[in-house]
């Protein structure tokens, strides 16, 4: 990054691509950044164009059920063969699983009503769902909203009401399936705390590098 006086100029009149321009944790911290995509009232599921960084209509709603979070992604990770072997290694699979070569999707908690997606937040990380979509890991991070009034002192996925957990995961479970499609090969093999879910930020972010980052 340019940090000349016409760097760091230049930079404020160009936006920052969501995935690439920003650091997954803000300041060093050990909260991450989350861009999100959509809210729970949308009936419209939006994501990023990977290519240009603005959000696009991936599909719409045809049905009655609706994330039940805030929900989007971390920057600068990327679901690739780390994250893949994580997830064969933790659910004793036989068959080979890779990522789903997306970023690291997350979930997070607040009390609030947000209007609509495309904004930044900076999260607490307390856990995760451990999806498989087919033989592709799929991984849902939890977390809570930077000093919510409601979710803002949770620290693990266990202080979560369990309720919240169980509508998340039938969410994920259902939200690509229709009813006159075959069933899909999704389930949730895992629902871990906070620590696994910061190797699994981690391993993410060593994919990415991986992925993204010139050598030679």
């Amino acid at each position: 990054m340019d940090k000349t006086p016409a760097g760091q100029l230049l930079s404020m009149r160009v936006q920052a691509h969501p995935w690439h321009g920003i650091p997954p944790h803000p300041d060093g911290t050990n909260l991450v950044n989350a861009f999100i995509e959509i809210v729970p009232a949308d009936t419209v599921k939006y994501e990023i164009d990977k290519e240009s960084g603005h959000l696009k209509i991936d599909r719409i709603q045809r049905f009655s059920s609706l994330c039940p979070t805030l929900y989007g992604f971390i920057p600068r990770t990327y679901c690739g063969t780390e994250v893949g072997t994580r997830c064969r290694a933790r659910t004793n699979s036989p068959e080979k699983i890779s990522g789903d070569g997306d970023p690291m999707d997350i979930c997070v908690l607040t009390e609030r009503t947000v209007a609509h997606g495309g904004f930044l937040c900076r999260a607490k990380v307390v856990g995760g769902l451990r999806m498989i979509d087919g033989s592709e890991a799929d991984d849902k991070i939890v977390a809570v909203l930077e000093d919510d009034l409601a979710y803002g002192k949770f620290d693990d996925i266990a202080e979560c009401p369990a309720g919240l957990i169980e509508r998340l995961s039938h969410y994920f479970l259902s939200y690509k399936q229709f009813p006159v499609d075959p069933a899909r090969k999704v389930r949730i093999a895992e629902v871990y705390g906070r620590d696994e879910a910061l190797e699994t930020i981690r391993l993410s972010i060593t994919d990415y590098q991986g992925k993204f980052t010139p050598t030679g």
